[in-house]
């Protein structure tokens, strides 16, 4: 038991210095910020870039235009009502006995 303990504590620390900063990277960013109008700018150009990645066609995105069109009240009162008649249609007939249950 011990030694399985001391085997399990040695690969730790030895895995703990596998991930250690290599040279060059224990240091710290330089520390000259941006001004603000450098700030702006860089935000612009990502919110433009954004924007034009937004509006593009998606992966998967395999919709029509005409799909999104928005439908009137009284179409969706009448899509509602059929829904409704075929639902109580099918619920009036017998259930078939297909399952143990």
């Amino acid at each position: 038991m011990k030694r399985l303990l001391f085997t399990l504590a040695a690969a730790i620390l030895l895995a703990g210095s596998a991930f250690a900063a290599g040279p060059g990277e224990d240091k710290a960013a330089p520390s000259t910020t941006a001004t603000s109008a450098e700030k702006a700018s860089a935000k612009a150009a990502r919110k433009a870039d954004g924007k034009t990645v937004a509006q593009a066609s998606q992966p998967g995105d395999d919709r029509p235009a005409s799909a999104s069109k928005k439908a009137s009240k009284s179409e969706r009162q009448a899509a509602a009502a059929q829904r409704k008649t075929e639902g109580a249609k099918v619920s009036r007939q017998p259930k078939e006995a297909t399952g143990p249950n």
